[in-house]
C-alpha cells in the first residue's frame, strides 16, 4: 500500500488490536481513512471506465463506417467484374 495516511492508520489499528480492544475514536479514525482511500480509488476507476467507454464508442463508429465503406467497394467490384466478364464474352464471339 502506497498511501502514507492509510499505512499509518493501518499500523495504529494493528497496534491497538495487538494491545487489546481499540477505542472507538481509533476505530472511527481508521474507518475514515479506509473510506477516504477507497473513495478516491473508486473515482479514479470510474473515470477510467468512462474513458474506455468513450474509446469503445469511437471504435464502434469507425467499425460501422468501415463496414459500410467495404460494402460499397464490394458492390463496385462486383459491378466492375460484370462489365469485364461481358467484355470477355464479347471478345470471344
Amino acid at each position: 500500500m502506497r498511501d502514507r495516511r492509510l499505512r499509518r492508520a493501518q499500523a495504529s489499528i494493528e497496534a491497538a488490536l495487538a494491545a487489546g480492544e481499540p477505542d472507538a475514536v481509533r476505530v472511527s479514525s481508521y474507518l475514515a481513512e479506509v473510506r477516504r482511500y477507497f473513495t478516491a480509488f473508486d473515482r479514479e476507476a470510474a473515470a477510467q471506465v468512462r474513458r474506455v467507454d468513450r474509446e469503445l464508442e469511437r471504435l464502434y463508429l469507425v467499425e460501422y463506417n468501415m463496414t459500410a465503406e467495404r460494402g460499397v467497394a464490394a458492390k463496385r467490384a462486383e459491378a466492375t467484374q460484370g462489365v469485364l466478364s461481358s467484355l470477355a464474352e464479347l471478345a470471344r464471339q
